[in-house]
Parts: structure tokens; sequence; C-alpha cells
């Protein structure tokens, strides 16, 4: 009975359901013909041996992703692709917590702290990269100027294989550091001082109760960023474009770089529809686990 009840409670009649269409629709068009469609015809072309300039092409089935995998080139491009991930997402998020834990105070002049910390992430990558282009210059960039003064050798950033990933990954990190720490500010204020006070009650310290405390009631807000930031990750280009190319010698092409240039510079559509479903399988399960992960942390609350 009570089952019957739920279901008949949810019921729309007709009235209704055309209402919910008219609202969704707005939404639903544009998200159906510039992300699920195009989607579903790279899966399509993935399976093709079109070459971007022919009207005509066959199809070729799983010879794209059998070349792709049996490409060597491919593998190191899916390391750059994990290399720069980690070495992106840890920071960012370590990064935004220990601001937003700085600057969860009040105190005079927060707010302009918070919106110094915070205008990387609204500014456009490529102006942003086009700056650091000039800081990594080898002889008059500010970076070499920095580490002269500290008695260190310049270092040739963006033309030398070590140092050219670390350069976009600091790049990177500055851009996404205050978009972590407006979530984390968010959620450090919704942990109850209740909670902070029994334990010094108990006798914690402040690091103690950060670490017992906190760190549990914000985790996840972590999960979250840490799912985001990856997601963002897998996405990087105008960074890479701006600042290396991919290059040197291919020490910085991640997978949406190896997608661009299969696609628009090889002519290999085909294969750079594979690379491109490689990228949506992979954004798909972190998307998953994000899923199945704040379900869980729901049922956790209640």
């Amino acid at each position: 009975m009570e089952g019957k009840i739920r279901t008949s409670k949810f019921k729309l009649n007709k009235k209704e359901s055309l209402i919910w269409i008219i609202f969704i629709l707005p939404a639903a068009i544009p998200l159906v013909v510039f992300w699920i469609w195009p989607m579903f015809y790279s899966g399509y072309v993935s399976f093709t041996n079109w070459d971007f300039m022919s009207p005509t092409y066959k199809i070729v089935g799983l010879s794209n992703y059998i070349k792709l995998f049996q490409d060597k080139e491919f593998y190191r491009v899916l390391f750059n692709t994990f290399y720069f991930t980690l070495g992106s997402v840890i920071p960012t998020i370590i990064g935004g917590l220990v601001f937003a834990v700085l600057l969860n105070k009040k105190m005079r002049g927060i707010k302009l702290y918070r919106t110094i910390l915070f205008s990387p992430w609204i500014t456009p990558t490529v102006a942003v990269s086009i700056v650091w282009s000039w800081i990594f210059e080898p002889k008059v960039g500010l970076a070499n100027f920095i580490l002269s003064k500290v008695h260190i050798a310049a270092l040739p950033w963006l033309e030398s294989e070590k140092w050219a990933m670390p350069a976009i990954l600091i790049v990177t990190i500055w851009k996404g550091v205050g978009w972590a720490m407006v979530f984390y500010l968010e959620a450090l204020q919704k942990v109850p001082e209740e909670l902070n006070e029994a334990a010094e009650i108990d006798g914690a310290n402040r690091f103690q109760n950060f670490m017992n405390v906190t760190i549990p009631m914000i985790s996840p807000t972590t999960f979250f960023l840490v799912i985001m930031t990856s997601i963002n990750s897998l996405q990087a280009y105008d960074q890479i474009q701006v600042l290396t190319q991919g290059g040197p010698a291919g020490s910085t092409r991640t997978l949406l770089y190896m997608y661009y240039q299969e696609a628009f510079q090889n002519f290999d559509v085909g294969k750079a529809a594979a690379v491109a479903m490689v990228i949506v399988f992979i954004t798909i399960v972190l998307s998953l686990i994000q899923f199945v992960a704040s379900k869980r942390w729901v049922h956790y609350e209640q």
C-alpha cells in the first residue's frame, strides 16, 4: 500500500508533463546538439578511415583502436597525461586547502586576498599562458631572475624535456589553487564548532583537531575536487599549445593534444576519434566514481 501511495504521488498529468518538457528543453537542446550528439558521432567516426578532407570514407571496424594501442607513442602520451594529472591535482588540492585555512578568518582585507587568489581561475588560459611564457624566458624571464638571486643556475624551462612539464604544471596549479580554495572555504565554514570544542576539551591541540575533526568533515569536498580537477587536467590544452606545442620531443604531449595533432595536423580523423573515445572513457569512469561515492556520503550523513 505504501509503495502504491509513493508511486501515485509522483504521477504527472499531461499539463504538468508539458510544463516539465518546456522547462527542460532550453537546457536539453544545447546538451544534445553540442555534447551528446558529437560524442556519439565521434564514436562512429572512430570506426572509419576519414581523412577530414575526402567526402567519402570507409568503415574499418576496430582498425583505428588496434593501431592506437599498438603505437608506442600512445603509451608515452598516456604516461604524460597521468603525470600531468597527478602533478596538477595533488598540489592544487593541498594549496587550495592551505589558503582556505589561512583565509578562513575575520580580518581586515580578507575579501581582497580571496579575490586575488581566485582571479587567475577566471582569467583566460591563453592570456595567462602568454604571460607565463615571458616569465619562463631563459635569458630575461622573471623565473630565472629569481633563481639567480638565490644563486641557482638558470633553467631552460620550456626548451628542456626535463623542465617543460614542470613549467606547465606550475601554470596549471597557479591557475587552479584559487578555485579549490573557494570550495574549501565553504566546506570549512560548515564544520560544526561543537566538534572542535569537544576535541579541545578532550585535550586535542590545534593540529590534532585539524587532522581528526576538520579533515574528515571536509572529505566529501576533497573527493569532489580530486575528481573535478582530474577531469579538468584531462582536458588541458590551451597552456600546452601556447607554451610548448607538445614539445620538446613530445615531452608535454597529452591525450587531448594528441587528438588535436592526429585530427588537424595528420588528418587521421579516425585515429583522433579513437583517442577522444579513450578520453571519454576515462572521464566517465571518474564521473561514476564520484557519483557512487557521493551517494555513500549522503547516506552516511543521513
